[in-house]
């Protein structure tokens, strides 16, 4: 690009609506310059407008807009194609500034190829999975595609297709044992220290909570950047503390346990602090009825203050685990779904169905929306039967009362 000119939006119509014309001043020459949309610019009559500070202030028959007016309607003003010459074209940049831009892809309507002046690379239409895009003799294509109806082909992709589907497949069993793992994992140790916790001959329970509260108030993407550098294999905190090398996310079993660990630290204290209030509200004759009845402390846990809790606590739990099964962010900024196996950028080893379908839109394995879009309802109807079967089974949980 060229040295900046002092741009001015005008009109001989509507303010919104236009139709537009840009006013550019040459900073060195002081030379004047009109042009609109697919017309090329030509030089103006100095006596016909009048300049200020660089830039057009008033021009005859046209009305000059202000900043605010251009803003208003600055979409379509940075939509206008304005030739400088046969090969630059006026690039606006903000309300008063304009670059001659060169024009590196040029498009050959004869021959239908799309032509990059800088490389001298050629692009045709080619067919790229389901879409239709310009490809070079390398086989590099363009970002760029169009509209076009796949009607059910991107569905019938994922279950036929050997490779995607075994990358769904992998990806479904690690998104469910990473699920119900992180319920099982944070119910566990939070209805546990609630337990402890609920003793009243234990002093200090107050502080006790306070503290096992602190992960909770923590924002969670801090958390998860935090605990990622925890796990650095030559300088975390965890290998340095513990005088070991553990490949914690480079290997991918121990990158998936990292994980569930991250995520126990991260939601335990909510359950904590939902098992805290269940077992408050328990009566206490309950359990003098059962130790009456000569049941053990343990056997009135086991059988009386957890069955009636769970009654309580299990709608929060079928949420937790939707919650999980599609938790992104504690994929994506804990391990960015690493580790990948060599020349694999659909799924890497800790990646969720969830972090997948985002690497298929927008990661390394390209932009492909309309696949990644058809594997988003697929997993959209995968949690609506999952949450279903789990109420339905925690249903039987009311006969307890």
């Amino acid at each position: 690009m060229n040295k900046p000119h002092g741009l001015s939006v005008a009109t001989d119509g509507d303010v919104t609506k236009g139709p537009f014309s840009l006013f550019l001043v040459n900073p060195q020459t002081k030379e004047v310059l009109r042009g609109s949309d697919g017309k090329k610019l030509e030089k103006v009559d100095a006596g016909t407008v009048t300049v200020d500070n660089g830039v057009v202030t008033k021009a005859e028959g046209y009305t000059i807009l202000s900043p605010r007016q251009i803003n208003t309607a600055y979409e379509d003003i940075s939509a206008m194609s304005v030739p400088f010459t046969d090969k630059t074209t006026v690039k606006v940049q903000g309300v008063r500034t304009a670059f001659e831009g060169t024009k590196r892809m040029v498009y050959n309507k004869s021959s239908d190829t799309i032509t990059n002046t800088a490389t001298g690379d050629v692009y045709s239409v080619k067919k790229v999975g389901l879409s239709e895009h310009f490809v070079n003799a390398e086989g590099e294509s363009l970002a760029q595609s169009w509209k076009q109806n796949v009607g059910l082909a991107n569905y019938s992709r994922l279950f036929t297709e050997g490779n995607l589907a075994s990358q769904f497949l992998k990806a479904f069993a690690w998104t469910i044992i990473f699920a119900l793992g992180s319920v099982l994992l944070t119910f566990g140790l939070g209805f546990f220290l609630a337990l402890t916790l609920n003793d009243d001959r234990i002093k200090g329970k107050k502080l006790y909570r306070s503290f096992l509260l602190l992960p909770y108030a923590v924002p969670g993407f801090i958390s998860l950047l935090v605990w990622s550098n925890f796990y650095n294999q030559d300088f975390g905190l965890i290998n340095r503390m513990m005088h070991v090398s553990i490949p914690w996310l480079s290997d991918p079993t121990m990158a998936k346990i990292a994980v569930l660990l991250t995520n126990t630290w991260m939601g335990f204290p909510y359950m904590f602090i939902v098992c805290t209030g269940a077992l408050q509200s328990i009566s206490g004759d309950v359990k003098e009825a059962a130790k009456m009845d000569g049941a053990s402390g343990m056997q009135a846990t086991w059988r009386i203050v957890t069955p009636l809790l769970l009654v309580a606590v299990a709608p929060l739990l079928v949420s937790t685990f939707a919650f999980n099964f599609n938790n992104f962010n504690a994929i994506q900024l804990l391990t960015e779904g690493g580790p990948f196996p060599a020349g694999e950028y659909t799924r890497g080893g800790t990646d969720i169905l969830i972090s997948m379908v985002y690497r298929i839109a927008f990661g390394r394995a390209g932009s492909d929306f309309g696949f990644a879009s058809a594997v988003s309802v697929v997993l959209f109807a995968v949690t609506g039967v999952l949450a279903a079967l789990q109420f339905r089974a925690t249903k039987k949980l009311e006969d307890v009362n």
